[in-house]
């Protein structure tokens, strides 16, 4: 506990802070399809280092079960009640890298996929809700705060001010985290209704009612005590109608309560000094290894390049959000450039063609990896030289905060949380390379500054080590986390 927080306990009468439970749909290392995983694997380790009792609730998905089977502690089952449904729920504790989690068992829903998509997957996780807030009277920990993520968990503050009061789970306090507010578990108000037993007095456009059906994200961010987004630029875009998806007036209404707070990094599982994956290790005061790591992933790709040649890469998801309709675009204009193009990702399968189709007519020199492959990924961030990230929209990306840890150079444009990690490189102060408007010819204004640099060996030295001396750790997001933690109780 910092000073600040000590002083702010004493004011409140308090001798302790306040428990944390953060219920998500994944959580690294145990379950994860994206950036949400991470988050919620590496903000509790981060909180318990401040003094916060911080623990975490998510669903036993089989991928868990397959790996931890038989290292669990069966804490209670009961069951839970949607509409006519009646479902078993168990709960099983597990403690990894000192984190406790608590797994929501039940074999009906999280035996296959973590989504399954459209309204199986809104039953999904409308289960999950009410058998967190069922659960919690019943765990070995009584939080205070329940940290809540994305539109899977968005209904629980709804449900607490509604159908919770009197019981101990009413005196809740809630936080959402958008962690991408174009996905907001939309359905019909019918449905919903049969599986929470949602009054029909809330299907209205103060509550629940967006264009004649149920928005989950929406009650979420109306029903809860703080909001908050993965960066503050991102905070401040989805209050526009460009970013607003459809939410930006109720985003408006509510900003008194909305802020945003930059994702971080768990550095001990991205360290370029200590990663297993990589075949040298290197640091911001010992860069060698860096050429090393270049050369192994040339030889592992199949890349037929000369060391004076930079290799431009990207790891991720193909589609509209990643601004890949730009790099097929500028795809030619970046080989002519003399430039070597890496990718490692897969989604939009017209993406997946045309990068299959670039790898047959440029062999040596394009490589696509269409899948995904953790080690991979890692030794991408190691021995690529560039990192491009041309979003559309971005609520905060972790790709460009990996890279920089790694000394790989990102090029990204200006919007959510690119804009507020990446700073343009003037020849001595900045990290990377950034441009404003979402079209093909600021992309390759970027890519052109990348090259020019990428010609003045002591630039790129200068900017490697500015880029991988940036703090991204989870420990500056867990001070901005603790600080609006103990807003939420005064």
């Amino acid at each position: 506990m910092n000073r600040k927080h000590y002083k702010l306990l004493k004011e409140l009468g308090r001798d302790s802070l306040p428990p944390i439970l953060i219920a998500a749909s994944e959580c690294a290392p145990l379950s994860k399809t994206g950036g949400l995983a991470d988050v919620a694997g590496a903000l509790p380790k981060a909180l318990a280092r401040l003094g916060f009792d911080t623990r975490v609730i998510t669903p036993y998905h089989q991928c868990i079960k397959d790996k931890y089977f038989g290292q669990t502690e069966h804490l209670c089952d009961f069951t839970v009640t949607l509409g006519w449904r009646q479902q078993y729920a168990g709960i099983e504790k597990l403690v990894v890298d000192g984190v406790t989690f608590y797994l929501v068992d039940n074999e009906f829903y999280y035996g296959d996929q973590i989504y399954r998509g459209g309204d199986e997957e809104v039953e999904q996780y409308a289960f999950f809700s009410r058998a967190v807030l069922e659960a919690i009277p019943r765990l070995d920990f009584a939080p205070e705060v329940l940290h809540c993520n994305d539109w899977q968990c968005a209904i629980m503050p709804m449900l607490i001010k509604t159908q919770y009061g009197g019981k101990p789970q009413g005196s809740l306090k809630t936080l959402l985290t958008i962690h991408n507010l174009a996905f907001q578990g939309v359905t019909s108000f019918g449905f919903l209704q049969s599986l929470l037993g949602i009054d029909p007095m809330f299907m209205t456009t103060e509550c629940l009612e967006y264009y004649g059906q149920a928005n989950q994200l929406k009650a979420g961010i109306i029903f809860a005590d703080r909001v908050n987004t993965v960066s503050p630029n991102y905070a401040a875009e989805i209050r526009t109608e460009e970013y607003g998806c459809g939410l930006q007036g109720v985003l408006e209404e509510q900003s008194y309560k909305l802020s945003g707070i930059v994702n971080g990094l768990d550095y001990k599982v991205f360290n370029p000094w200590t990663d297993p994956n990589l075949t040298t290790h290197y640091s911001a005061k010992k860069l060698s290894g860096r050429a090393k790591c270049r050369a192994a992933l040339c030889e592992a790709l199949g890349l037929d390049i000369s060391p004076e040649t930079p290799i431009i890469a990207m790891v991720t998801r193909m589609t509209d959000q990643k601004g890949f309709d730009l790099v097929m675009q500028a795809m030619e204009p970046m080989l002519e450039m003399g430039a070597a193009f890496v990718l490692l990702g897969s989604g939009n399968w017209n993406y997946e063609q045309f990068m299959r189709q670039a790898e047959y007519s440029h062999k040596g020199t394009v490589v696509a990896y269409i899948g995904y492959n953790a080690t991979l990924a890692n030794q991408i961030y190691a021995g690529s030289d560039f990192y491009l990230m041309p979003s559309r929209f971005e609520p905060c990306g972790l790709s460009q905060m990996i890279a920089m840890r790694y000394g790989c150079i990102p090029i990204v444009r200006a919007t959510g949380g690119l804009k507020d990690t990446v700073q343009h490189f003037d020849g001595k102060n900045g990290t990377g390379f950034v441009f404003e408007h979402y079209d093909c010819n600021g992309l390759l204004w970027a890519v052109g500054q990348a090259m020019e640099a990428w010609q003045d060996k002591d630039k790129m030295n200068t900017l490697i080590r500015n880029a991988m001396t940036q703090d991204f750790s989870f420990a500056v997001s867990a001070e901005a986390y603790a600080d609006l933690f103990l807003e939420m109780i005064q």
